[in-house]
């Protein structure tokens, strides 16, 4: 479908403000590294607001949480259609600890505000050995009292895609012995696309899948929940 006027136009200004308004939260952020560091996931948090601020005033995009979500204990897994909830993420769940790629992490100034923040590099190329870093990382944040928050399926998937869970959450959800706690949402039709649309996003909680399940189980009953937005057609 083509876009109108009014979705460009909306577009353009959300580009815009929201990444102009983020370059002043990463200087505030780094700032606060040094020189307050009890105020510094306060500003990152600050910005996940702010971007809310900027779909639901510039997109016209509303945001609906169905459910629940934990504020520790828990392995929150989220179905992963575009940037809006990787960005959504600090405003959606309490100070989560994010399972991200570690390209992110490369990001000038911005990746070293995430790896402040929490964000666990995921390095799919080297197996056990990032698989035991990953192991370390999570059991440090759950010490602190942090959820913990993964895109079980690696990746961005479109619309409407099944796509099958990355090799390492199963590997994660049997050492860490934690519930799993899944996400869906279908942000992917009003945001993973150049000019985007107004409309709701939406946050379904499934039903929390206890530890201890064998792999093929969980991975089907993760899939399920994660997908419940998307219907494969």
């Amino acid at each position: 479908m083509k876009p109108t006027l009014g979705e460009r136009l909306r577009t353009v200004a959300f580009w815009v403000v929201f990444y102009g308004g983020s370059l002043f939260y990463v200087l505030a952020a780094l700032a606060a590294l040094s020189i307050a560091r009890s105020s510094f996931r306060r500003i990152v948090r600050g910005w996940s607001d702010w971007h809310r601020w900027c779909a639901r005033h510039l997109l016209d995009i509303e945001i609906v949480l169905e459910g629940d979500l934990p504020e520790h204990g828990a392995l929150i897994a989220i179905k992963h259609e575009s940037f809006f909830e990787a960005i959504d993420l600090p405003a959606l769940i309490r100070e989560p600890a994010v399972f991200a790629k570690v390209e992110l992490l490369r990001i000038p100034l911005w990746g070293r505000v995430g790896a402040a923040y929490g964000l666990v590099p995921v390095e799919r190329q080297q197996g056990a050995t990032a698989l035991r870093k990953m192991l370390a990382a999570a059991r440090h944040y759950l010490a602190e009292g942090r959820p913990l928050a993964i895109f079980p399926e690696g990746t961005r998937v479109p619309q409407g895609t099944r796509a099958p869970l990355g090799a390492g959450f199963a590997g994660l959800y049997k050492l860490l012995g934690l519930p799993v706690v899944p996400v869906a949402t279908d942000s992917g039709r009003l945001y993973q696309r150049r000019w985007k649309r107004s409309g709701v996003v939406t946050y379904r909680v499934g039903q929390t899948i206890p530890p201890g399940l064998p792999r093929a189980e969980m991975e089907q009953r993760v899939l399920d929940a994660i997908n419940a937005l998307n219907p494969t057609p």
